[in-house]
């Protein structure tokens, strides 16, 4: 069982936020383990896993990267520890923001670093555009596997930028 069959909702790289809370409470009260008490060890143990399958599935909706992951996962199209291949173009923008953000640092130059803190969330919406329809248009079984290999792409970058901002702090 997939977290949308769980959670009753149509995959989707963007899923509802009211329907996803509101599915979320229904289950979490559905599945509860203190509703089992009596129970036997069996639905015990099922309400438990059924619960623990809730949370989880809450969380990974709550996060937009999250939920691409997981759903491209579920396509077979991204993999456990998968060592993805960004564009050498891209690599190469990465390191001298990297050594812009390294000066900045060593300088102790706030200007520097809030230059740098821009480049990224500018970036982060050029790398976004080519795939924000695709994201929010998704329909199981018309969006391509194309497409979801830009999604892909856009991911491994954001998750790149994400790593570089927070090395920030």
């Amino acid at each position: 069982m997939t977290y949308f069959e769980l959670f009753r909702l149509p995959v989707t790289l963007q899923p509802d936020a009211q329907q996803v809370k509101k599915q979320f409470y229904a289950l979490s009260r559905q599945y509860h383990p203190d509703f089992f008490a009596n129970a036997s060890e069996a639905e015990q143990a099922e309400a438990l896993e059924k619960s623990s399958l809730v949370n989880k599935a809450f969380k990974i909706f709550q996060s937009q990267d999250e939920t691409i992951k997981y759903v491209l996962r579920e396509k077979g199209l991204l993999q456990d520890d998968e060592k993805y291949h960004l564009p050498p173009d891209f690599l190469m923008e990465m390191m001298e923001l990297n050594e812009q953000l390294m000066d900045a640092k060593m300088e102790g130059d706030e200007t520097a670093l809030n230059n740098v803190k821009s480049q990224i969330s500018n970036l982060k919406s050029e790398i976004y555009e080519p795939v924000a329809k695709v994201v929010a248009d998704y329909q199981e079984g018309i969006t391509t596997e194309k497409e979801l290999l830009q999604v892909k792409e856009f991911y491994y970058k954001k998750k790149y930028l994400d790593r570089i901002l927070a090395g920030m702090n």
